[in-house]
C-alpha cells in the first residue's frame, strides 16, 4: 500500500486542482480586499518529531536537576592508630603474645575443618576444575560448567528447565566406568523429539567420556564429546572434563572425597 500524499509545507490543506475554472477571474462582489495580501503559516508536527522533542527536554531537565553525587577533592588520612595498643614496651609485648597465641587458635580451627586427603575444587567462573590436597594442587583442568541458558517446553506441560551447576559443598556418591547416559526429558525437548515411552530408547552410550563421579541430584564430573568447548559455560549443569584430566581425577578420587563447587 502506498502512502497517502500529504499536503504541500506552509499550507495546510490541500491544493486545487487545476481544471476549466482555475482561470476564470472571481465576480467583483467576491473580489479580496484591497491592500497587501498575508499568507497564514501553518506548521504540522509528526510523530518522530515530538518524541525528539519530548528527549531533548527529558535531557535537559536531567543536566538542570544534576546527579545527585556531590564530588570533592580527596585528601588522604593518616592511619589511625587503635587506642588498644599499648606505646610502653612491656605491655607492648604482651600484647603481641596474645594476638600470636590467638592466631595459633585459629589456624588450628582452620586445619580442623580443612579437607581431610585430596578434595576437588571447581571455579566455575574461570571454569577451572582444581585437584588438591592440603594446600598443594596436584591438578589444574579446564572444565565446562552450567550455561545457565534456559529451556522452555512450548506445549504438553509447559515445564522449564534452568542449566546451572550447583554450588556448595558436595561428595563423590558413586564412581562410574563407561557411564551410561539415560537421557532426561529436557534432552528431547532441546531436539524437538518427542520424548519416548520405551525406557531403552533414552539410553545413550559414549557421551559421558571414560568415567563419571556422581555427586548427587542428576549432577556428574563426567568427560565430553566436545573437548574443543572446554573453558567455555556450556553444560547443562554437570561438570565435562577432558579426558586425560578425567583419568588423574577417577584415580585420584574415592567415594566420600568431598567436591566444592562456587
Amino acid at each position: 500500500m502506498e502512502p497517502s500524499p500529504s499536503s504541500p509545507h506552509g499550507s495546510g490543506r490541500a491544493e486545487p486542482s487545476a481544471g476549466p475554472d482555475a482561470a476564470r477571474p472571481a465576480p467583483a462582489s467576491q473580489a479580496p480586499p484591497a491592500g497587501p495580501a498575508r499568507r497564514v503559516r501553518r506548521v504540522s508536527f509528526d510523530r518522530r518529531t515530538l518524541a525528539v522533542g519530548a528527549a531533548v527536554l527529558l535531557i535537559a531537565a536531567a543536566l538542570l536537576a544534576g546527579t545527585g553525587y556531590r564530588y570533592e577533592a580527596y585528601s588522604e588520612q593518616p592511619l589511625a592508630v587503635s587506642s588498644e595498643v599499648p606505646s610502653e614496651a612491656p605491655p607492648l609485648r604482651q600484647f603481641t603474645a596474645r594476638l600470636r597465641g590467638r592466631q595459633r587458635t585459629l589456624s588450628a580451627r582452620l586445619d580442623a575443618l580443612a579437607p581431610k586427603g585430596v578434595y576437588i575444587v571447581i571455579d566455575q567462573t574461570q571454569n577451572r576444575l582444581y585437584l588438591k590436597r592440603r594446600d598443594a594442587t596436584l591438578l589444574e583442568a579446564v572444565c565446562s560448567a552450567g550455561s545457565g541458558m534456559v529451556l522452555r517446553e512450548s506445549g504438553g506441560k509447559k515445564r522449564e528447565w534452568v542449566f546451572d551447576s550447583p554450588r556448595g559443598r558436595f561428595e563423590v556418591r558413586s564412581m562410574l566406568k563407561n557411564p551410561v547416559w539415560r537421557k532426561p526429558d529436557w534432552a528431547f525437548v532441546e531436539e524437538s523429539l518427542p520424548i519416548p515411552t520405551n525406557p531403552a530408547d533414552r539410553l545413550d552410550y559414549g557421551t559421558l567420556g571414560e568415567y563419571a563421579l556422581y555427586f548427587g541430584d542428576g549432577f556428574m564430573i563426567h568427560g565430553t564429546l566436545y573437548e574443543r568447548l572446554l573453558g567455555r559455560a556450556v553444560s547443562h549443569g554437570c561438570i565435562r572434563v577432558g579426558r586425560d584430566d578425567l583419568r588423574k581425577v577417577w584415580a585420584s578420587a574415592r567415594i566420600g572425597t568431598q567436591i566444592f563447587i562456587y
